[in-house]
């Protein structure tokens, strides 16, 4: 297109005068000689810098505005003449009758997509408007997919409205951005930009803009709105495309999270006749809805069909659903078959597989039977890790096994396993247990020695462990400890530091700790309530300290929370009524805890 022949056409960046004009030319445009050698290069340069030197220049040796844009596409092809082929193309942007080419725009985004400079980027989407004119396909996407990674979301939705004009780059475009916000885990922005889309006219949608919204939809639990965005994509008219497979596996994985597996395989097998090939994770999806369902027949078959085509790939999850599944069915000795499985297809048993097994061995068929299995699982090549270590070392402490929880816990800490509370704590209470105090000092030493900080759980073994020995001293040091370290004490720590000082008969001690508990410990989870044990301890402190007052408001806060009492605190209480003469309260506590309620197995025992 050419440009007007008036003098008010001359550029900013060409000078007044010829002579002076074609010396500052000659030096600003001497360094780039050599990238513009051709004779066509010079005359442009040439005819750019001599055309307007008066009002009585001719029209025809104005540089038209396919010579400039294709000055400034030489320019920006060079990475060292690039800064300079902007330069020009804002000079030229001066022009009333300057339009940018394709080629032009294409290459002013790819330079500052690689700059990462967003207000150029900004700018450069105004131009879009303004002159109408895009850049290619590809790199409109680039530009979106890259200001998406950058979180320039304002950028984003100012490029989108900029390319509504164009269908098929819109729908690309969108396309790439709906990718982009799924890789941020925006899914409602991808649901939003869908809505958008056909709010605003866009007819023909890429299939990927079908697989980011049925993405979207997966990951926020809507599954229905997946199967209908699904029927809605299968109403289009538009041949196979490459987001087929994916958009059947979504579909797939919603029906199957419906709790829909048999049509999730129905649309399998349809997939399949479409031509789409099979891929390990349509099986993977299904298997794992019909183990989830219950049906362990149709499992194991689409197990064997997929172990048979050589389509099971090791995907943990899998695995593990198949184990639960056998665990809820009750049928446990199958779960070993899923162990086999695994070395099959070179799958590694995960820490969390074996403790699964393990813990299903234990709670169903005891924990004999679980130190069993353990066993058996290591013979088939299974290593524990952590969380396997300390569900053994707890087994191991329920049977009596002391020797081989030792074995374990040296075992767990040779691999580097230092740092499972849950461990510490279970050796702690095991050496309490069998009256082993320094050993248990021992390894909680050796815990905060590791940067290993002890919880409530671990303080708890220790006061127990001291108030059964009836150490006080410390028990106190313990208690001192863990609130020095922020611990807060919850209701088995004031049982067993009260349970100690009544053993004592430090009654004072019992009633100060008594009252802390029940003003401080609200904060904690216990808030403050009372179980069965503490409140018998405290029904004989009551008791033997006729604090009749204190011995009531217990009664009835245990009775409000039906807490039952044993037969000798029964008979205690009774007996502080009458020696106190108070017949009305011997009555209540007849009346509330009748002998058929009470319990004849002391609380302690």
């Amino acid at each position: 297109m050419a440009l007007s022949g008036s003098p008010d056409w001359t550029p900013a960046w060409v000078a007044a005068g010829k002579t002076t004009k074609n010396r500052r030319i000659s030096r600003k445009i001497n360094p780039f000689l050599p990238l513009l050698s051709s004779p066509r290069d010079l005359n442009l340069i040439a005819t750019t810098t001599t055309s307007c030197s008066s009002s009585n220049n001719n029209t025809n040796s104005q540089p038209t505005v396919s010579d400039q844009n294709s000055m400034i596409c030489r320019l920006m092809k060079n990475p060292q003449t690039a800064e300079s082929g902007f330069e020009c193309y804002e000079k030229a942007k001066k022009n009333p009758g300057f339009i940018p080419q394709e080629s032009t725009l294409t290459l002013l985004a790819r330079y500052f997509i690689g700059l990462k400079n967003w207000s150029s980027i900004s700018s450069l989407a105004g131009d879009f408007r303004a002159f109408n004119v895009l850049p290619d396909s590809p790199t409109f996407c680039s530009m979106i997919s890259s200001c998406v990674k950058a979180r320039k979301f304002k950028i984003v939705n100012c490029l989108l409205e900029t390319v509504i004009f164009d269908q098929e780059t819109a729908s690309r475009a969108f396309e790439f951005a709906m990718k982009g916000y799924n890789k941020l885990h925006m899914y409602t922005t991808t649901v939003d930009l869908f809505q958008r889309m056909k709010s605003d006219g866009l007819v023909v949608l890429e299939p990927g803009c079908y697989c980011a919204v049925m993405e979207a939809y997966l990951k926020m639990g809507q599954h229905e709105k997946v199967v209908s965005i699904f029927e809605e994509f299968e109403e289009r008219e538009d041949g196979p495309s490459q987001c087929d497979a994916k958009i059947y596996l979504l579909l797939c994985d919603s029906l199957g999270k419906m709790g829909r597996p048999f049509d999730s395989l129905n649309y399998f097998r349809e997939s399949t006749r479409k031509g789409i090939p099979e891929d390990p994770m349509f099986y993977s999806s299904l298997i794992r809805a019909f183990a989830a369902a219950g049906e362990v027949k149709m499992a194991e078959e689409l197990v064997e069909e997929a172990e048979s085509k050589r389509l099971l790939r090791p995907d943990e999850s899998l695995y593990m659903r198949l184990v639960q599944m056998y665990v809820a069915e009750g049928m446990l000795d199958n779960s070993f078959g899923v162990v086999s499985l695994m070395r099959r297809v070179k799958a590694r048993v995960s820490d969390c597989i074996s403790c699964t097994i393990v813990n299903a061995f234990s709670r169903q068929r005891g924990p004999r039977e679980a130190a069993k299995v353990y066993e058996e699982l290591q013979s088939l090549g299974c290593k524990p890790g952590q969380v396997t270590y300390a569900s053994m070392l707890n087994i191991y402490n329920r049977i009596g096994a002391h020797s081989e929880a030792e074995t374990t816990f040296a075992e767990m800490e040779q691999k580097g396993f230092n740092n499972c509370v849950v461990a510490y704590a279970t050796m702690i209470n095991m050496y309490g247990k069998t009256g082993r105090h320094r050993d248990a000092m021992k390894v909680l030493a050796r815990m905060k020695k590791r940067g290993c900080e002890p919880n409530v759980w671990v303080y708890n073994s220790l006061l127990d462990i001291h108030g059964k020995a009836l150490d006080l001293r410390q028990m106190e040091k313990i208690w001192k400890e863990m609130k020095r370290r922020g611990v807060s004490p919850d209701r088995v720590s004031y049982t067993s530091v009260i349970s100690a000082y009544s053993k004592a008969k430090e009654y004072d001690k019992c009633v100060e700790y008594y009252h802390n508990f029940k003003t401080k410990a609200g904060n904690h989870r216990d808030n403050g309530k009372i179980d069965r044990a503490l409140g018998g301890i405290m029904v004989g402190v009551f008791s033997k300290t006729n604090a009749l007052e204190e011995l009531v408001k217990l009664l009835q806060e245990m009775k409000g929370d039906e807490i039952e009492l044993d037969e000798r605190l029964y008979v205690s209480a009774l007996n502080t009524f009458r020696d106190s003469g108070l017949v009305t309260r011997v009555k209540w506590l007849q009346d509330n805890f009748s002998r058929d309620t009470v319990r004849t197995k002391p609380l302690n025992a």
